[in-house]
This record gives C-alpha cells, structure tokens and sequence, in this order.
C-alpha cells in the first residue's frame, strides 16, 4: 500500500488506514516533511504498533524503529569537495557522478521494545548505533 501525506492530519489518517489494512510495516521515504514531522510520523507508527524504517537516521532519533541509509556527515563532506572545486573553477558537468560508499544502520532499542520486538542478533550486529 502506497500512503501519501502533506499534513500531520493526513499522516495520521494515512497510519489509520494501515491499521485498517492490516499493513505489516512502514518504509518512510527520505523527504523534506517527513524529515520534519519525524516525531509525529514516529508516533503514529508507535500508536498503531507498526515497525518502521526510513533512510534517515534522524527519525530514529525522534523514535523511529530503525534507518539505513547513507551516512549523511560522509555525503556532506563529500560534497564540500565539489562546492570546492567548482569554486575553484571546475565545470559542475564535468564531475564524475558519485555514490553513497558508507551505509549506516541505526536501530532504536527503545522502540522495538515498545512494540513487543526482538531484534535479532544478525541486525544487531551490522547496527552502527543503538538508541536506547
């Protein structure tokens, strides 16, 4: 199911229907909003007892079950080096196109427990940061 939100109201109405659905869990999208409401996208996930996962490691912070993605301080400084560059007079165009090389997973211990999970020891593991 694909759930679509621009206001909190729609978050909570599109968590509702999930619900409703019987949806096993959440994928949240990196994106501007959802990076802004993490908290209350986190919440809702809590309040219907759906895992969630996003790329962002910020919404594990705001209580999230678990991100992985790129690691955001590596792509920024990464593209430091761009800014750097062109400064300097490079042709944006003539860059070479580059990829995430690090990968984070980030696992909110607190949450899983609030939703009855074990997390197994594999994931547990590979985790490159544990909330409590």
């Amino acid at each position: 199911m694909l759930a679509e939100a621009s206001t909190v109201q729609e978050i909570e109405r599109e968590f509702a229907m999930m619900t409703k659905r019987r949806v096993n869990a959440a994928i949240i999208l990196a994106d501007g909003f959802f990076l802004q409401e993490s908290r209350s996208i986190a919440a809702q996930a809590l309040k219907h007892r759906l895992p969630s996962i996003s790329q962002l490691r910020e919404y594990v912070e705001a209580g999230g079950l678990m991100s992985y993605g790129p690691n955001s301080v590596d792509n920024f400084r990464r593209a430091a080096t761009y800014v750097d560059k062109i400064l300097k007079g490079a042709k944006a165009g003539d860059l070479p196109f580059e990829q995430p090389t690090r990968y984070s997973l980030v696992i909110n211990h607190k949450t899983a427990k609030a939703l009855g999970l074990t997390i197994p020891q594999a994931p547990l593991n590979q985790a490159g940061e544990m909330i409590e």
